[in-house]
């Protein structure tokens, strides 16, 4: 492992953010030099307003820009009200539906509060400012945008990005609207240059073709070395891309999902990633994560009670991150849950089947209503939806002394 001279790369090489850097020599000199200055560099971080809140999956590139603060650095959070009446092709199979103005609005609403959950925002030096593309490109003139950025691309180039090369491999069509997008972001890294000295773009993996379409404008057209710094597609052990829980977003916003729920994804993690996760998803020291990865065994869910429970106060603060923390160890460990939980008593060594398990607790009133349930996802045992009917409940489910069973989301249950 190499030393870095600035404190925010050591940093991210140490936690695992580190994946490509368009020049990691110089981006390492240019951040030293602020840090030893006291002048905060800037960096940025787009997310394009499709949807009213980030999740899980937006988190990586996310922590990172949390880094880069806590080293004294300036974050500028860059929604896309612009470049989302596009769309980003970058792995999508078709081009993104167009969505009004009232959807943008409330969507821009929703990313700021997100993005704030991670950030400090203000006017001081190193608090973080948010933008709006649309800003600057609702009056660009067309013909001037192509005499003036469009002949700094190569359409030769532009054909080996990526986003743009597996669509035509997979002779998926792609709109012209979708093939210029590329050069909007690039035009807004330099956009931010100009107005905030800003010479860094960190993102994810999968925004490394629109990164460099930024830094190569840069250099051509105001001959200024713009760094792109992007993180790993963070997978669990089976490759699945993490962020995703049962098919559904893992929401950052409270309004779309329960800090309950937030907790118990993280507490459900893979025992192969809690050190991974501890390193990305939470602030705690490098020392103690060590100390918590080096777990086995039953000591393992320690650890990752610990990391749900950081996580959680990082994204909903520390009241709704305790408050998961007791309902969790009520339900689990107490059998109660703000009042009495229902609960089967079972002999587990021998197993109970699944639909006689939700009869006999009272959650269906016939083995039928139990099996179509099933069909649509409606019944979870350990927060995991049932997908067989002839399942049986064994002591191989029991997590932290029970096993907890859902019918929808409101009726919850325990067989011990």
């Amino acid at each position: 492992m190499s030393e870095f001279k600035s404190e925010f790369l050591n940093i991210m090489q140490e936690r695992g953010f580190y994946n490509q850097c368009t020049n990691i020599d110089g981006f390492d000199a240019y951040l030293a030099e602020c840090e030893s200055k006291g002048v905060p560099a800037v960096g940025y971080l787009g997310s394009d307003p499709t949807g009213d809140s980030l999740h899980v999956g937006h988190i990586v590139p996310l922590m990172m820009l949390r880094w880069f603060q806590k080293c004294g650095h300036k974050p500028l959070t860059l929604v896309g009200g612009a470049t989302a009446r596009i769309g980003d092709p970058s792995g999508k199979d078709k081009l993104r539906p167009f969505l009004d103005e009232e959807t943008l609005a409330r969507n821009i609403v929703g990313l700021k509060k997100s993005f704030s959950k991670f950030l400090r925002f203000g006017d001081g030096a190193n608090d973080a400012v948010m933008v709006d593309n649309w800003d600057w490109f609702k009056d660009v003139n067309y013909l001037a945008f192509l005499r003036d950025i469009g002949t700094c691309y190569s359409v030769n180039r532009m054909l080996t990005m990526d986003s743009v090369k597996s669509r035509l491999e997979r002779e998926q069509p792609m709109s012209f609207l979708e093939f210029n997008y590329m050069l909007l972001q690039g035009y807004d890294f330099c956009v931010l240059l100009q107005k905030y000295n800003c010479r860094a773009q960190i993102a994810g993996a999968d925004q490394w073709g629109n990164i460099t379409s930024g830094t190569e404008l840069g250099r051509r057209r105001y001959d200024t070395e713009l760094f792109g710094f992007t993180s790993p597609i963070i997978t669990d052990s089976n490759g699945k891309k993490m962020g995703k829980s049962e098919g559904n977003a893992v929401w950052i916003n409270e309004e779309k999902l329960p800090a309950y729920d937030y907790y118990q994804y993280f507490r459900n993690i893979g025992d192969a990633e809690v050190g991974k996760c501890l390193r990305i998803y939470t602030d705690l020291p490098m020392d103690e994560v060590r100390r918590l990865e080096k777990l086995q065994d039953k000591e393992i869910n320690e650890a990752k009670k610990i990391l749900a429970f950081e996580a959680t106060k990082i994204c909903r603060g520390l009241e709704q991150a305790q408050a998961a923390q007791d309902t969790a160890v009520w339900t689990f460990e107490q059998g109660t849950a703000g009042g009495d939980l229902p609960t089967l008593n079972v002999d587990l060594s021998q197993g109970i089947g699944v639909l006689d398990a939700f009869l006999q607790i009272g959650f269906v009133a016939s083995k039928g209503e139990a099996r179509r349930l099933i069909k649509q996802a409606g019944l979870k045992i350990n927060d995991k939806p049932v997908s067989d009917e002839n399942y049986v409940i064994t002591v191989a489910d029991v997590v932290d002394g029970a096993v907890k069973i859902a019918q929808g989301k409101k009726k919850f249950g325990l067989i011990k």
